[in-house]
């Protein structure tokens, strides 16, 4: 299954990013795709870019909800929201990790020979805190002279921004280096801090800063696509915990926020004690182990030898 996610990811990677004129236009794709909803963070201004990134679409729609409303114009294009709760609803955070372009960026970036650390758990509430305060309030309330609210999050941090639109923009647009300030330095300054984290430990954006992560999250217990834990099965053996790379202890938290569903633990899983669901619908099976496996496992001897 990893080497089908792998081919997911790649598939991804190429339906959002599939417009390659961009090289003879030297500008951003602006065809009939661009009303589609990405389900991973791919940013709108990226010149490879077909489709919308969901964070940015939702924090143009509550910035422009007061503008709205003080002209007479109650629609508010729920469109947004609908298609990312949909999206929520149906597989949650497996969106990060087998459909978002960022989160594959990240997972190649680890492979880096390097010493490897672990992310502190608290830090993982930090993507709410953002999700709260610089996609819905700051747009909401932070107006201009005009009225219109602050795309905080795209404006002053987000990577992906910088990475896929930012930085090649100014090479196909030498022009725009008459603009480089102190807000570009401050969003390269968030790219690098990625990246090399990034090579340290495991999908740190994901964990820690991504809103659209933790938007995901909060379908954890009710998504129709899921991994699903069978007590009985289970021996608390740990092996779970080694191979996730969100920092999952899947066998003491089953319906964590922070599982992207990459199936790395079931893998992992030597009693077929992790399966995927669709709708309570196991769709992976492992052969049982012999008892033989069962009791050198239990005993901590290494089968494979």
């Amino acid at each position: 299954m990893d080497f089908i996610r792998k081919w997911v990811q790649a598939l991804f990677f190429i339906l959002t990013n599939g417009y390659w004129n961009f090289p003879v236009t030297k500008g951003i794709y602006k065809g009939p795709l661009k009303i589609v909803c990405s389900p991973g963070l791919n940013c709108y201004s990226c010149p490879a870019a077909t489709t919308y990134c969901p964070l940015g679409a939702l924090q143009q729609l509550l910035a422009g909800i007061r503008m709205s409303i003080e002209n007479g114009q109650f629609f508010f294009g729920l469109y947004v929201v609908g298609t990312m709760g949909v999206i929520g609803g149906f597989v949650g955070r497996m969106v990060c990790g087998w459909a978002c372009p960022f989160g594959l960026f990240q997972e190649l970036l680890h492979k880096i020979p390097s010493p490897k650390f672990g992310i502190w758990p608290p830090l993982r509430y930090i993507k709410y805190g953002l999700l709260l305060f610089m996609v819905i309030l700051l747009p909401l309330f932070a107006l201009d002279e005009f009225g219109f609210g602050s795309t905080s999050f795209c404006k002053y941090l987000c990577p992906a921004g910088t990475l896929e639109a930012g930085l090649p923009m100014l090479f196909l647009q030498p022009e725009l280096r008459s603009n480089i300030g102190p807000l570009f330095f401050n969003k390269l300054f968030f790219l690098f801090l990625f990246i090399i984290w990034a090579v340290l430990a495991s999908r740190p954006f994901c964990r820690t800063a991504c809103p659209l992560g933790a938007f995901y999250a909060l379908f954890s217990r009710i998504k129709l696509v899921k991994l699903r834990l069978d007590p009985a099965k289970c021996t608390d053996c740990k092996a779970c915990h080694n191979v996730c790379p969100m920092g999952v202890r899947f066998n003491e938290s089953p319906d964590d926020m922070e599982c992207i569903s990459c199936l790395a633990c079931s893998k992992a899983c030597k009693f077929n004690a992790i399966t995927l669901e669709i709708g309570g619908l196991s769709i992976t099976t492992q052969p049982r182990p012999s008892d033989f496996q069962l009791k050198k496992i239990t005993q901590g001897t290494d089968i494979t030898n």
